[in-house]
């Protein structure tokens, strides 16, 4: 007899709030079902260990109740800190600012995969917006944009490609950049890949 194929389902959390109905669903489910329960590092709830012939049923019952799930062509969810709301270090609302990111392009179609982006609040930097592919750092003067950084085994520092930027030229840019790679990617590639380019429509300042 073949082993029952298990499946994953990561249901999207944005700016890293879920919702406590969602969250007492996703809860019942787990003990039901005996799935995991994990919190990714990009803020999404993985349920594990799904059999796969239950999967749809899981996921309509979570559709219902508002819930959104990761998939190809989607627009990424950025990674959030706390922000003003319950960081005295943070000189902006990032839960609002990425409902504004999410407003502008959340219903982009067809989105290439791999770019990550990340808000932070403040120049600690706890969401490492300077380690991702887009990354956003609220400052006194404004934001600070950071383009193409990475972690893993051999991370990079993004490139700065604007400073002092308010909210309507910040989401220009990342209109500018989703464009951008999604016009010179024709698979799964990261933003850090580009920057050579000669087409790169931004330069470090």
């Amino acid at each position: 007899m073949s082993e029952e194929k298990k499946v994953n389902i990561i249901v999207l959390v944005p700016a890293g709030r879920l919702p406590l109905d969602i969250m007492a669903a996703a809860h019942r489910l787990a003990e039901q079902y005996g799935l995991g329960v994990y919190l990714t590092t990009v803020q999404n709830l993985r349920l594990t260990g799904v059999p796969q012939e239950i999967a749809p049923a899981i996921k309509k019952e979570l559709a219902s109740l508002g819930a959104t799930f990761k998939g190809p062509g989607k627009f990424l969810l950025p990674k959030v800190c706390a922000g003003a709301e319950q960081c005295n270090l943070a000189v902006i609302d990032t839960v609002a600012m990425n409902q504004k990111i999410l407003d502008k392009f959340g219903d982009l179609p067809n989105v290439k995969a791999k770019v990550k982006m990340a808000i932070s609040g403040c120049p600690i930097s706890c969401s490492n917006p300077k380690i991702t592919d887009i990354g956003l750092m609220a400052t006194k003067k404004g934001y600070e944009v950071f383009v193409g950084g990475k972690g893993g085994p051999s991370p990079k520092i993004g490139k700065r490609i604007a400073k002092g930027a308010d909210e309507e030229r910040v989401l220009e840019i990342i209109g500018e950049l989703v464009a951008f790679h999604n016009r010179k990617t024709e698979k799964k590639q990261r933003m850090f890949t580009l920057l050579e380019d000669s087409e790169f429509p931004f330069a470090e300042v």
